[in-house]
């Protein structure tokens, strides 16, 4: 459903530019593949979100009716003071993400969206689905592939069911090839 997490790789490297856009898009991004967080969870992020100090960042999870909280990788930490202090516009709004010509409003989930699919086809990265949601399946496949067990995959992406997680770790068909071709010396 998702790129590769090679093709995560190149899309971030793809949209580190100077831009007032590529530093905001990028901020964007990196919280959607790193964190496997949704469209809509990005969108609500607010400014009190971001714990500098504690380096937490706080995710409201509507679908689980809960805040959850995770450690500030330094690298999208970083991303974002970049944009708070390069490119966001100065307003009265508390959401993190904003448009950056007037009327400065909050970016919608259909916004974040379009960012990551014109992102993706900029880069010449085509999944099978190209919405903000891929990223969150790289995301999720990232983590299996690197030894994760399904709670934690599924306590990263705020699933309250281990069936959830289960629709994200799709079998890899690469290696159940190549366990299929092992010889298996005589002992059928």
């Amino acid at each position: 459903m998702g790129p590769t997490w090679e093709e995560v790789q190149q899309l971030i490297a793809y949209t580190a530019g100077n831009g007032a856009a590529e530093i905001r898009n990028h901020a964007i991004l990196l919280l959607l593949a790193v964190y496997g967080l949704r469209r809509g969870e990005v969108a609500r992020l607010r400014l009190d979100d971001v714990d500098w100090a504690g380096e937490l960042l706080y995710v409201e999870r509507p679908k689980q009716c809960c805040r959850q909280h995770y450690p500030l990788v330094a690298s999208v930490g970083h991303t974002i003071v970049r944009y708070l202090q390069e490119v966001r516009p100065v307003c009265r709004h508390r959401t993190l993400f904003l448009a950056l010509h007037a009327p400065h409003r909050p970016l919608s989930p259909e916004s974040i969206t379009a960012i990551v699919h014109s992102r993706l086809a900029g880069a010449g990265i085509t999944p099978p689905r190209r919405g903000a949601h891929c990223l969150r399946h790289a995301c999720a496949r990232h983590l299996l592939e690197s030894g994760f067990s399904l709670k934690q995959i599924g306590d990263q992406l705020g699933h309250r069911n281990a069936s959830t997680t289960l629709h994200y770790a799709k079998v890899d068909l690469a290696a159940l090839r190549a366990v299929a071709e092992l010889s298996l010396g005589g002992v059928l």
